[in-house]
């Protein structure tokens, strides 16, 4: 029976195995503990929908695909935000006068205003207040996460599993 006190922390003792779940955990926390930050805008917008006006603001006009593949995310949560955004009023979505089978995002003029007074207040209070989290290290644990991003880019995780596994085989 678990003791109730225990300070066990499972994925933590597990090392390496679970980083990505540790990431994941980590990465649910700082949302769920910005949130309130960026709710002191209106509209309220979710966290994770943030950088996707970022990256708006500073790419201009941009079809579903390009922002997917600009913020790493997969094309239907692309979709799934897009959506919501038009819906309040953020971003609108046009399509491209060259082929009408494109459909291009864009942040509204209401979106604009939106970026500009984020990025003056709630984002630059949230950047202040991670930089604090991280104070000495911020920089180098950037590093490392683009280190582990590029590691994967060029050879996934499952290949070299394989590898591992054929090692031992050997």
């Amino acid at each position: 029976m678990l003791n109730k006190n225990s300070s066990e922390d499972t994925l933590r003792s597990l090392g390496l195995m679970t980083l990505g779940s540790r990431l994941k955990r980590l990465g649910e926390r700082l949302q769920a503990e910005v949130q309130p930050i960026l709710s002191e805008l209106a509209p309220p917008v979710a966290a994770g929908q943030h950088p996707l006006l970022a990256a708006l603001s500073k790419h201009s006009a941009l079809t579903v695909g390009e922002l997917a593949a600009l913020l790493g995310v997969a094309q239907p949560g692309i979709t799934r935000a897009v959506g919501q955004l038009a819906g309040i009023g953020l971003v609108a979505v046009t399509t491209a006068a060259e082929d009408g089978r494109r459909r291009l995002v864009s942040l509204s003029p209401h979106g604009v205003a939106f970026v500009a007074a984020a990025r003056e207040g709630v984002w630059l209070r949230v950047e202040k207040a991670v930089a604090d989290l991280c104070a000495g290290f911020g920089d180098e644990l950037l590093a490392h996460i683009g280190s582990i991003e590029d590691g994967l880019a060029r050879k996934p995780l499952t290949a070299r599993a394989v590898e591992e596994r054929q090692d031992d085989l050997a």
